[in-house]
Formats: C-alpha cells, sequence, structure tokens
C-alpha cells in the first residue's frame, strides 16, 4: 500500500505499510512509523532517541463493508533537548481513543441522517462509541456559544421529565440559535447566564419573557437598560384560562338544563379565533347561543376578542389609549375575573406597551421548545443531561434530529 493511500484514504502520514491480512471478516494493516518522523512531543525537537514502544490498534474508516483495523506500533522517545520521556504524537488519531480522526468524521456524517444506534450498528462499535464521538464534537462547537453579538433575546422554561424537571432556555431572535441551557427554572437557573454576560460586557436591547415574578425581577436586576418585553402569547393563554375556568363556573352555577347543554360543549368554541370557527360544524351559530344565553360569558369572550386587538394599533399611544379603555371596561364589567385580570394589565403595563419600541416575543423560542420535545420523544429520553443540553444548543444547525 502507498504512503499515498494511506493519507488519502486515512488521513495518516509518517507511516508505511509493511503487510495485510484478512481475518474474521475484516481487514487488518499493520503500519510502521517513518524514522525521519519521530519528534518530541513537547518541544517538537527531532532530536530524539527511541526508548521502547507499545503495540495499538485502531478503527478506521470501513473499505465497503468489511471493517478496517491499524496495527502499530507507538514508539516511545527521549529528547536530547528537554530531556522528556513520552510516547509520539499519534496525528491521526485522538489521545486514548482506539479509532482514528477519519473514522471520527465518517461517525458524525453518518450521524446526519442515521440515529446513534443505527451507526453503531452500521459500522460494528458500541452505542457508546458513537454517541461519545458525537458528544466531543458537539462540546467543541458549542459549548461555550458566542455572545459578543447578542441584542434581543427570550427566555422561558420547558419541562424534561417528572417531578418537575425542567430547563430553562435563552434565544438569540436575531439568530435563532439557543445560547444557554440552564438547569431548573427562574431566576437562578440564569445565574451563569448573567455572568457570561458581565464578563464578555455584552450590552443586551431587548427581553422577551411571560409575566413570571421570577424572569421580571431577574432581568431587572441584571439587565437594568434592557427592555422588558412581555410576551403577548403569554397574555392571551393566561387570559384563555381564565375564561375557560369562567365557563366552569357558570356552567355548575346555572340551573336550566338548556342552558347547561349549550355552555357544556363551548370550551373549545370561546378559546378559537372567530376567523377559525368551522362553518359546517355550525359553530359560529353554537357559540352565538351560548353568548346570548349567558350574558357574563358573552362579556368575557367579546373582551377578549377585544384584547387581540391590543397588539394590532397603528402606534404606542394609540395602544396605550386601548389598553386603558380596556382595563376601565374589565374592572367594571362585575366579574370577579375580570376585574382581576384588569390589575395583572395595569401592574405589567409598561412591559405590555413595550411591545411597540421592540416588536418581540417568545414565539420563536416555543417553536425551540416543540422541536426540543420531538427530539427527546424520539430518543426515549436522555440518560446523560449534558449531551441533551449540548443537543440544545446546536439544534439551530440540525437538519435532521439527532436521536439516541
Amino acid at each position: 500500500m502507498s504512503t499515498s493511500l494511506l493519507y488519502h484514504g486515512f488521513g495518516i502520514s509518517g507511516y508505511h505499510h509493511v503487510s495485510s491480512k484478512f481475518q474474521g471478516s475484516a481487514i487488518h494493516f499493520w503500519l510502521e512509523q517513518d524514522r525521519f518522523s519521530l519528534r518530541c512531543p513537547e518541544c517538537g525537537s527531532y532530536q530524539v532517541k527511541r526508548q521502547g514502544k507499545v503495540m495499538r490498534s485502531f478503527r478506521t474508516v470501513p473499505i465497503g463493508l468489511k471493517p478496517v483495523w491499524l496495527h502499530l506500533a507507538v514508539q516511545r522517545v527521549r529528547c536530547l533537548l528537554c530531556n522528556v520521556l513520552r510516547q509520539v504524537h499519534l496525528g491521526f488519531a485522538s489521545r486514548r481513543r482506539s479509532y482514528t480522526r477519519s473514522f471520527e468524521r465518517y461517525a458524525l456524517e453518518l450521524s446526519r441522517h442515521m440515529t446513534i444506534k443505527d451507526v453503531a450498528c452500521h459500522l460494528g462499535v458500541s452505542w457508546d462509541v458513537i454517541k461519545d464521538i458525537q458528544k466531543r464534537n458537539l462540546k467543541r462547537r458549542f459549548a461555550q456559544p458566542k455572545l459578543h453579538k447578542l441584542k434581543q433575546i427570550a427566555i422561558d422554561e420547558i419541562s424534561i421529565g417528572k417531578g418537575h424537571r425542567y430547563l430553562t432556555i435563552v434565544l438569540d431572535l436575531k439568530s435563532g440559535a439557543v445560547v444557554f441551557v440552564g438547569d431548573g427554572k427562574g431566576g437562578e437557573a440564569l445565574e451563569p447566564f448573567w455572568q457570561r454576560l458581565r464578563r464578555q460586557k455584552v450590552c443586551i436591547e431587548a427581553v422577551a419573557t411571560d409575566l413570571s415574578p421570577a424572569y421580571i425581577s431577574a432581568v431587572l436586576n441584571n439587565l437594568p437598560g434592557a427592555v422588558h418585553v412581555f410576551d403577548h402569547f403569554h397574555i392571551i393563554k393566561l387570559f384563555n384560562e381564565g375564561l375557560s375556568d369562567l365557563r366552569r363556573k357558570l356552567y355548575h352555577e346555572v340551573t336550566d338544563l338548556l342552558q347547561k347543554q349549550v355552555i357544556k360543549g363551548t370550551r373549545w368554541l370561546l378559546l378559537k379565533n372567530p376567523e377559525n370557527l368551522n362553518q359546517e360544524r355550525n359553530e359560529a351559530e353554537r357559540l352565538e347561543e351560548a353568548l346570548r344565553l349567558n350574558k357574563p360569558l358573552a362579556i368575557a369572550y367579546y373582551l377578549k376578542e377585544d384584547l387581540r386587538r391590543l397588539w394590532e394599533q397603528p402606534s404606542k399611544a394609540a395602544a396605550s389609549a386601548f389598553l386603558e379603555d380596556w382595563i376601565a371596561r374589565a374592572e367594571t364589567a362585575g366579574i370577579p375575573f375580570l376585574h382581576k385580570f384588569s390589575k395583572t394589565m395595569a401592574l405589567h403595563r409598561r412591559g405590555i406597551l413595550a411591545y411597540y419600541d421592540y416588536p418581540i416575543s417568545t414565539g420563536p423560542l416555543e417553536g425551540t421548545n416543540n422541536k426540543i420535545k420531538t427530539m427527546k420523544r424520539q430518543a426515549y429520553g436522555f440518560r446523560d443531561l449534558e449531551f441533551f443540553k449540548l443537543k440544545i444548543l446546536a439544534l439551530h444547525e440540525t437538519r435532521y434530529a439527532l436521536v439516541g
């Protein structure tokens, strides 16, 4: 075998082929290092003296469907300049690994289109070997995301299992990349992220979160100069939850059987946007009948529809006037749920209207969270939390979900 084939086929230089053998359905090559290529692994000097060697074997890229093994004696040398006694450096393989860099690259390329289990079966190695290759590659590329261009971020948490296990995700709204994954939820989970921002002197312009007091406090304390925007999807969701509770309460209060029957089937109709009502199922007519028979439900429903228009105003001043009018109507509606919600809107007025300064939301992060859930479901969970977090950080570059 020529040295050119060793280099171009297996990424090996400084060695020559000694012999070959086909044994046990695998191809075996025995190699020997060229004397002139021996160098001190510490200072790089060629002035070395050989002092022993150890035989090692490495998996490399297969030939067809046949596994290929490389066998060679790794030379130990003493440097005549720095007097260090070490094994020579192997340029074609990482330290303490039983496979070559070309095998590693091949496994990573297959991992773009196959699961870890499929790659391991195809190459005839254990699941842990392929997982270790992926993990080291992900750690090298994504363990420390660059933050210097970070301007607008979204923060939210995601449940990763039973027992109230959560991860807190921070998304760069400009690039769509996850820049931080914290353990747990709330302000404490974000502390390592704030430390990195201070260390790198990053200037964040705007932050999008839900109405969580923990996030409000964390942003206020750590990013006092940033504009805090409260996500409008979470606000609508919060109102819808209250509307569902109101419908349930009214259902138990009414005594008329007809009203009970009408209210019972309107939960999803109340939560749907009017344009999404199914005409073939007469959903609009059913909703209209339920609202006609129950005034409190009608008031809450029409206030919900008006609330959606808050983020469609032509200017911040118009939105502010619209919000004040909405709060006044909700306060005087005589419905406890609406009175309480109006107080919430008034308390968070500044962050709600900040949308007109920075029209951002946690919507892109919700999409990322759905991808994370899909990846976790495809992998039937993750035994290694660090590996899972690295996959989340790499999610924006993943065309195919790397599953376990």
